[in-house]
């Protein structure tokens, strides 16, 4: 093989590795949203949850308490069994205890039900 073949090989072969390189490195950058914190209001009857790195979570409906464990997958946080506590009360739209997955969108966390559709958004604390 001559040597100019050999060259535009190597110089390939570079550029690939490079292309491969940037391509990865994109995907564990900004594109990742962080969804550990506290999300909501903390008023009487206002739903919030804080979220922590590994994935356990915390908060309120406005009316129960809600705890359980979730996973990061992709750009949606997905919500593992939430376990509640089943008081009732007057005038609480309890949503959140209804919580399937949920999407970091600038500063608000939205929060989607079983079919997927939007059941409702927190603040960023």
């Amino acid at each position: 093989m001559s040597r100019l073949r050999q060259s535009g090989l190597l110089v390939v072969g570079i550029l690939v590795a490079g292309m491969a390189l940037a391509a990865l490195t994109g995907c564990s950058g900004p594109a990742l949203k962080s969804f550990a914190g506290s999300w909501g209001q903390t008023a009487k009857g206002q739903p919030n949850l804080t979220i922590t790195d590994d994935g356990s979570f915390q908060g309120t409906d406005g009316c129960n308490r809600l705890t359980g464990k979730g996973s990061i997958s992709g750009d949606s946080f997905d919500f593992g069994p939430i376990a509640s506590t089943l008081m009732a009360c007057s005038d609480v739209d309890t949503w959140l205890s209804q919580a399937q997955t949920a999407k970091v969108d600038g500063t608000v966390l939205v929060v989607y039900g079983n079919s997927g559709h939007k059941i409702g958004t927190l603040a960023k604390q």
